[in-house]
């Protein structure tokens, strides 16, 4: 075996960078291999701190923080590689992010990116101290074409905006200075309640949150205790809003059951689906309500500590929940005591670009300092999770509701919505519709009315077809319009809500090269850990590649078998849902709209 140490020296600001994320740890590092087990942690916010303060992530860095936590570096480098925002290759301290992904496209983004490279070169070529890279989606959909900025040193800098040109992308490069982010548009909200404060109360102060009666469903959830919360939970019939649809009552009385200690929660924040923003609306404009109902989720399931997985290209997001969470601290609604009900923390940790990390158990390898890589299931998170220990996991739009059933009680939610698919619902409309923007309207409403509340298509083009459910999801044309958003409706037509994402594409827009642009997507995103996945994910872009070109191997209808049984692999034999759902929405198209690729192509 050929092991070669790291001998290149760190520089003054890297060991600086390093020791602000290790805070009190010795530095002389971890005294025995249990106490460097228990920091591994901490890993990725090392890796963080060393990129925003130099830029990328050098031997020198990486062999600092490998002494500090007494991580292998093979191991340590096998992380910072994992992840898409982390550079182990020198790079300019100035980095813009111009997202090329499926919404942005409908937007002009790559008319954009052609201009850009006309204007500062080549994506990747760095010029002057910055560099612009090609990027996939990064949650300002309602906005596109959107990009991030990105400016390390010593004050760094982290600033995403929508509406991008040549104009503001060349000033991030050359001014080091981004436009200010614009409030994002929401659909209207008489008579809902995730967005009831979105625009209205200001989102970084807790005051203004308590005059509207923030903090009052904590109270009343403390009053009812756990069992209590936990019946009217079950009783509103609330589902993930995540994707899966499990049970929320369920998953937490299994957690809270759960003789193991200490249990965990962790708020999946990392919404990385093309296409969804509606966690990040959230998260930027009512964070005191995640906070709260996180710190409910935590005293009613035995939670001391909760984690907050926030996505890496959410810079606003992650600053107004850190200002939410210390205010919260300073008031009492966080801490050892919290109202007398007892302790609960909350801390946040970033992603750095990593779709597979939606998934739980990638999410919990991710926060213990490992690639984010799936685990197999069972064991469940709910008896074995975070740090090997029972693990409740919700994401921010499912905590979102717990305030308002804990207030209003179990039934009546359930009154709101279908039988089964109770209370409101929150989708991303984006691309070519009038008015993009997060809607929030209860569950049965058709996909038809939906649209005509976003004003239906831009410019009264004629409809072309809708991705619901972002790229794990399915297309849909005109004629399914009338399907009530529902769980069980949209599977019905074999189509999924997913995360929310309802895509618009009218007659302009050339489909293939967006089915393209997902299959590269997943080949990028897939974490390489099963084969199916791994090659699958290939084997399906260079389907696609072939069949752009007008190259088939044999016929089209040799390839369209062939892509049959690589999507039944890619379901049946992939270990997580990003292998299982890769082939989703471009078999849709292929079925639903058979000319995407003329026959003969």
């Amino acid at each position: 075996m050929d092991l070669r140490p790291i001998r290149t020296a760190p520089t003054p600001d890297e060991v600086e960078a390093v020791a602000s994320a290790l805070g009190a740890l010795p530095a002389e590092g971890p005294s025995s291999t249990s106490e460097a087990a228990s920091q591994r942690h901490l890993l990725l916010p090392a890796l963080h701190a060393l990129q925003r303060r130099v830029g990328w992530i050098s031997e020198g860095g990486l062999g600092e923080i490998c002494r500090r936590l007494s991580i292998p570096p093979a191991e340590a480098y096998g992380v910072a590689t994992f992840y898409a925002l982390f550079a182990t290759t020198p790079r300019p301290p100035t980095v813009v992010h111009v997202c090329d992904d499926l919404t942005c496209r409908t937007r002009g983004a790559e008319r954009l990116c052609d201009e850009l490279t006309a204007r500062h070169g080549p994506a990747g070529q760095a010029r002057d101290g910055a560099v612009w890279l090609r990027s996939p989606c990064l949650g300002l959909c309602e906005q596109a074409p959107a990009a991030l900025l990105q400016v390390a040193g010593s004050s760094p800098v982290e600033r995403a905006w929508g509406d991008a040109t040549v104009a503001s992308v060349g000033e991030a490069l050359t001014q080091r200075r981004a436009p200010a982010t614009r409030r994002s548009p929401i659909g209207p909200t008489d008579g809902l309640s995730l967005l009831a404060r979105v625009g209205k109360v200001d989102p970084t102060d807790l005051d203004a949150y308590l005059a509207v009666g923030g903090y009052a469903a904590l109270r009343r959830a403390i009053d009812l205790g756990p069992d209590a919360v936990i019946r009217e939970l079950t009783a509103s019939r609330l589902m993930g809003r995540g994707g899966a649809a499990f049970p929320t009552g369920r998953k937490w009385a299994a957690v809270a059951s759960q003789p193991a200690q200490p249990h965990w929660l962790v708020c999946n924040a990392d919404e990385s689906e093309p296409g969804t923003f509606k966690d990040r609306v959230l998260l930027e404009e009512d964070p005191f309500a995640i906070v709260e109902a996180m710190t409910i989720a935590g005293l009613t399931t035995g939670c001391e500590r909760g984690i907050l997985y926030l996505r890496g290209e959410y810079p606003l997001a992650h600053e107004r929940t850190g200002s939410a969470i210390e205010q919260a601290r300073a008031h009492g609604f966080l801490g050892d005591d919290v109202l007398g009900g007892g302790r609960f923390e909350l801390e946040i940790r970033r992603g750095a670009g990593a779709y597979i990390c939606g998934e739980e158990t990638a999410l919990f390898n991710s926060i213990e300092g490992r690639r984010g890589e799936p685990r197999s299931k069972p064991p469940f998170p709910v008896e074995v999770g975070l740090f090997g220990k029972p693990t409740l996991v919700n994401n921010v739009e499912t905590l979102a509701n717990v305030p308002r059933i804990v207030l209003e009680g179990g039934a009546a939610f359930a009154a709101i919505g279908t039988a089964g698919s109770t209370g409101t619902r929150l989708f991303c409309l984006s691309g070519c519709v009038e008015r993009p923007g997060v809607y929030e309207v209860p569950f049965g409403t058709t996909l038809r009315a939906l649209l005509d509340r976003a004003g239906g298509v831009a410019g009264g083009r004629p409809l072309q077809t809708i991705l619901l459910g972002g790229a794990a999801g399915t297309f849909v044309g005109p004629a399914e319009l009338d399907v009530p958003l529902t769980f069980e409706d949209t599977r019905k037509i074999g189509a999924t809500l997913g995360s929310g994402v309802v895509l618009v594409f009218d007659d302009t827009i050339e489909l293939l090269p967006m089915l393209q642009r997902i299959a590269s997507f997943f080949r990028d995103e897939s974490c390489g850990q099963c084969v199916p996945c791994r090659v699958g994910t290939v084997r399906q872009e260079e389907l696609l590649a072939r069949l752009a070109r007008g190259s088939p191997n044999g016929s089209w209808t040799s390839e369209r078998a062939m892509y049959r049984e690589l999507s039944q692999c890619l379901r049946d034999a992939s270990i997580c849902g990003l292998g299982q759902t890769a082939s989703s929405a471009i078999e849709s198209a292929i079925a639903r709209f058979p000319n995407v690729v003329p026959e003969g192509a």
